[in-house]
């Protein structure tokens, strides 16, 4: 039997060919994962299936849902459909929340829409969904607000809304990109789960093949719109046919090999950094309390050397990281780069010889500047900036040493793609040649390719630069890769140091055993790589 069955779906926007024949199918209990690159277009079939496409897209062929062709249906008809048989599960919860409605409102509200029973019955449900994504009544009540969540509690929000009325069909569009491994294994289990327990279809559309590996019963590859390659996941991992599916697994196990690190001599000295935020009084006269995120850290970065930084959302890297920067102020402790102290009055020199690229590339630029100019910000932080010719010079040399051209000087960030945007954000926090490099989250948001060209950057930056950086993430197969010496941070605390390759084949501390063993890892598939 199936339950989804989509055949000869095309789709156009202007002259702009989208989609082009798509044909799978999602039968009741399974998972079907949806891999590709971005452009590949993943999420458009799942907007289509869901009648969220922009007016001016035409679709052809057929989207069968059991015996009613979706693609018939009137906007009202859809709006029927939607919660009810058809639930999705966007891939940014914050953005999918309400933020001034609480989370039990907010589960409600489909249920309350359809009319699909009474408000205090439908308050009930609700207090029953968020019990069934792990969110209990003791910690969780329904007056909670999406802001007092951490990410992965807003995903489970968002799941629990998806299914609240229980659809025949679950759409996940990248529901584990943003989340820690930890938290993402739980995610994936409750999937896998609400699956099982409501015998429902799921579609999951993820570049995450370690993921699609272990979850999926079917995979379906596309590329440029088109479907290349589809099968059982046992089949299509071990029996690979189509190029594009090999160069996508290949390069979600893509290794760097790092230059020799110089013999240890301290560059950035961090001693027992304490970092606390004030909590809300329990009353008027009430003493006032603190939340301490970073609790006394201690460690050492040497020049020349890649230091991996690991731990789950809420242990403390992003506000140690903020700390570093001289952005927050610490209130025990101190943090020296050569020496000399950061805080949060720094002086330019130390500016210049620190640097930072950010996850989203596109958000931390002006879009409306050009490239020449958004790489250029750092100078201000120079006594004496570059000028003229000897300006332009550096910007092509430092657009050419991230492997772009020179002309690109000359463009809007919105012209390049995720990958190139990386690329020129790296460039800004290089055209200085600072002393240290602070990569906060730089590639969890990229496609696999694209992810393994700019760990080979990094690399080659490593070769001609002798780069010194903190890489910062919870993605544990590319700190392995690309660290040298890697600390793991939990409840404010690193609980354990070691050299990356010690740390991953060895580790010591429980907490590290845990995170290991939630990374999602690929199997070997050597066998359909011959």
């Amino acid at each position: 039997m199936t339950l989804l069955n989509i055949s000869n779906l095309s789709l156009r926007i202007g002259t702009f060919k989208i989609l082009k024949d798509v044909s799978f199918s999602v039968a009741p209990g399974e998972i079907v994962a949806v891999t590709g690159e971005s452009g590949s277009g993943k999420s458009m079939t799942a907007f289509s299936v869901m009648g969220l496409l922009p007016d001016t897209a035409e679709a052809s062929g057929a989207l069968y849902l059991e015996d009613q062709n979706l693609l018939d249906f009137s906007e009202a008809q859809m709006c029927g459909m939607r919660g009810k048989n058809i639930g999705m599960v966007f891939q940014e919860p914050m953005t999918a929340l309400n933020p001034v409605k609480t989370i039990g409102d907010q589960v409600m509200e489909t249920i309350l829409i359809h009319k699909a029973m009474s408000p205090e019955q439908a308050r009930d449900r609700a207090r029953a969904l968020l019990d069934r994504v792990g969110l209990p009544e003791d910690r969780f009540p329904l007056g909670r607000f999406p802001h007092e969540l951490s990410g992965g509690q807003r995903q489970r929000v968002v799941i629990a809304m998806a299914i609240a009325l229980r659809p025949k069909l679950l759409i996940a569009d990248e529901p584990t990109t943003a989340l820690d491994v930890t938290t993402q294994a739980q995610i994936l289990d409750l999937l896998r789960d609400l699956v099982r327990e409501f015998d429902m279809g799921l579609m999951i559309i993820t570049h995450d093949l370690a993921v699609v590996a272990d979850l999926a019963d079917r995979i379906v590859v596309m590329r440029h719109g088109e479907l290349v390659e589809t099968g059982t996941t046992q089949e299509l991992l071990h029996n690979m046919q189509h190029p594009y599916t090999k160069m996508l697994f290949a390069a979600s196990n893509h290794q760097v090999t790092l230059p020799q690190a110089p013999a240890p001599q301290p560059l950035l000295e961090v001693s027992g950094a304490i970092r606390d935020y004030p909590l809300p009084r329990d009353g008027l006269f009430a003493k006032p309390k603190h939340f301490r995120a970073v609790k006394e850290v201690s460690f050492t970065l040497y020049r020349g050397e890649r230091l991996g930084l690991v731990g789950e959302s809420g242990c403390g890297k992003s506000t140690l990281t903020r700390a570093i920067l001289g952005l927050e102020p610490l209130q025990g402790g101190d943090i020296r780069l050569d020496g000399m102290p950061i805080t949060t009055e720094q002086n330019p020199e130390i500016r210049r010889r620190m640097q930072v690229v950010f996850q989203d590339p596109f958000g931390s630029f002006n879009p409306r500047h050009r490239v020449d100019r958004l790489i250029t910000e750092p100078f201000h932080t120079l006594t004496d900036p570059p000028k003229g010719m000897a300006r332009s010079d550096l910007i092509t040399e430092t657009l050419r040493a991230v492997g772009l051209k020179s002309d690109d000087a000359q463009k809007y960030i919105h012209q390049f793609s995720g990958g190139q945007r990386q690329r020129i954000a790296i460039a800004r926090a290089l055209i200085t040649r600072p002393e240290l490099i602070l990569f906060d989250e730089a590639v969890s948001a990229l496609d696999v390719s694209v992810r393994a060209q700019i760990l080979d950057l990094l690399a080659e930056l490593c070769e001609a630069y002798g780069l010194s950086y903190l890489f910062i993430s919870h993605d544990l197969s590319v700190v392995r890769t690309i660290t040298d010496r890697c600390l793991v941070m939990q409840k404010g605390e690193i609980v354990e140091a070691a050299p990356t390759e010690e740390i991953f084949a060895a580790p010591q501390h429980p907490y590290t055993r845990a995170l290991i063993a939630a990374a999602p890892q690929l199997p070997d598939l050597n066998q359909g790589a011959a």
